[in-house]
């Protein structure tokens, strides 16, 4: 796939990777909006009618926003490099550094350490699909830098890689020094705030609580051919948060908040709470449409062997902690939370069969 990437670009053809996990008629359907060209399936080139990109466009990557259509994301060459230079500027990239590639590449997390290292000669050790014995055997041969989610965290020994890039889900609240957590999106080529504090040539604005960036890896476009930047360049990115004292606090999505009885509540915030309660393996919460609260704050979660949990234990324990319009109305009990291939819990999923 990398020596792939490297002659569409010498043809000067952008390349879309395509998620190989998709059923059949979600791989037609996602197709059918990126309309590329050339289909590459590992052996042979398909011709398909489709639709060329513009002149220094480098990547199309798919991303469903809040609406759950897949929309293709635009990045040019010169958004690439910027994203490249500035993230190895910040992680002091140097001679003796190695990437290892495991995140699925379908994702820009994912993709952006092929992309980086493509750009800037780093070297590049590859892996299918995240694994501890991969990111053991990655380490054991001179790989220094890695990007993962809070989930392959858990399992691994953090110590083996001089720095971590961490992405996708929530970080877990404690974690090593090593570990640089992330913030960005696929219209921003990767992430493009570390530790809360932006990348170099990354602007932020909070308009009426919601995060505004405008910067040199943004998107060009989508694949549509309209483009979600402003007049002067800042993009509208959805999540809320604030900006003070040149450090960026990410409270989660707008679409996220649940506002139960007039009360705002993250659902975010509740999850970390019920989070440590010792009944609890994993668990999601969300805002459920209620005739008498407007949404009602409800959580699902998977328990450990043995455990039970009901919903007056779990209301206690929030209130322990948060306020009482933050405790659960009502609680589900699963034996799993669908999550995306990076580990955010598909909320809207979860919502929609309990409606």
């Amino acid at each position: 796939m990398v020596d792939r990437i490297k002659r569409a670009w010498d043809n000067g053809d952008a390349i879309f990777p395509l998620d190989q996990r998709l059923p059949a008629p979600e791989r037609a359907r996602v197709l059918e909006i990126i309309q590329p060209t050339l289909v590459f399936d590992g052996s042979d080139d398909a011709r398909v009618d489709g639709r060329p990109v513009e002149p220094g466009d480098a990547v199309v990557v798919a991303t469903s926003g809040t609406t759950g259509l897949p929309k293709g994301v635009v990045l040019t060459h010169a958004a690439i490099e910027a994203s490249a230079r500035a993230t190895s500027a910040r992680l002091g990239v140097d001679r003796s550094d190695v990437w290892f590639a495991c995140l699925p590449p379908a994702h820009v997390g994912g993709l952006s350490v092929v992309l980086r290292s493509l750009v800037m000669g780093t070297p590049l050790i590859t892996a299918p699909q995240f694994s501890v014995d991969a990111y053991n055997d990655a380490a054991l041969n001179g790989a220094t830098l890695v990007s993962l989610v809070a989930t392959a965290l858990q399992r691994v020994n953090p110590s083996l890689f001089r720095s971590i890039v961490l992405g996708g889900s929530k970080p877990p609240a404690s974690l090593p020094d090593n570990c640089i957590v992330t913030y960005g999106l696929t219209e921003t080529g990767s992430g493009v705030v570390y530790n809360r504090t932006p990348l170099t040539g990354v602007e932020i604005d909070i308009r009426d609580g919601i995060i505004w960036l405008r910067a040199p890896m943004l998107l060009r476009c989508y694949r549509d051919g309209h483009s979600p930047l402003d007049n002067s360049g800042w993009f509208r990115t959805g999540d809320m948060g604030t900006f003070q004292n040149g450090l960026l606090n990410v409270e989660g999505r707008e679409g996220d908040l649940i506002i139960s009885g007039g009360e705002n509540v993250w659902p975010e915030r509740v999850e970390d709470v019920l989070g440590t309660h010792p009944s609890i393996a994993d668990v999601c919460v969300g805002g459920v449409p209620d005739a008498q609260w407007g949404h009602a704050v409800t959580a699902w979660v998977v328990l450990h062997d043995g455990h039970t949990l009901n919903l007056s234990e779990a209301r206690e324990f929030v209130k322990s902690t948060l306020p009482a319009h933050c405790a659960p109305q009502a609680l589900h009990v699963v034996t799993s939370i669908p999550r995306t291939a990076l580990g955010k819990p598909k909320r809207a999923e979860l919502i929609a069969h309990a409606s």
